[in-house]
C-alpha cells in the first residue's frame, strides 16, 4: 500500500517512511508541507493511507486535512495525524476536520502499526 508523509522535518519523513517500510508499506511519496502534499496528491493515484504534521509552514496538517476532505478523490484516503500536538482540543479539532487517527511524537514502528491497524489498513 503507498503512503504519503507530509511533515517540514526531512528527517522526521525519513524516520516515518521507515517506520511506514517496517510495517510493510512500499511505496512512500513525501511532501514537507500541506500545499506541497496537495501538489504530490494531483501527481499520483490516491495513496491508501497520509501521515500528516501538524506545524507546518505555508499549510498546517489541519488545514491540509481539511482541504483534503472537501475532494472526493481521496474519499478512501486514510489521514493520520502524527504530531507532538498532543491535547484533547488538537484530538478533537483534528477528527472533527476528518482525521481517521492520532499518532504522538515520538513513536516507534509498534506504534505506528498499532495506530494503522486500528484504522482497519491491511498491508
Amino acid at each position: 500500500m503507498e503512503a504519503l508523509v507530509v511533515d517540514d522535518s526531512k528527517m522526521m519523513r525519513f524516520v516515518l517512511g521507515k517506520a511506514l517500510k517496517e510495517v510493510g508499506f512500499t511505496v512512500v511519496h513525501e511532501a514537507g508541507h500541506g500545499k506541497e502534499a496537495l501538489a504530490v496528491l494531483a501527481k499520483i493515484p490516491c495513496p491508501g493511507l497520509a501521515l500528516v504534521d501538524w506545524n507546518m509552514p505555508e499549510m498546517n496538517g489541519l488545514e491540509f486535512v481539511k482541504a483534503v476532505r472537501t475532494e472526493l478523490a481521496y474519499r478512501g484516503m486514510r489521514i493520520l495525524m502524527v504530531t507532538t500536538e498532543g491535547s484533547t482540543d488538537h484530538r478533537a479539532d483534528a477528527a472533527a476536520a476528518g482525521a481517521d487517527g492520532y499518532q504522538a511524537k515520538p513513536f516507534t514502528a509498534e506504534g505506528i502499526r498499532a495506530t494503522v491497524a486500528a484504522l482497519g489498513l491491511k498491508v
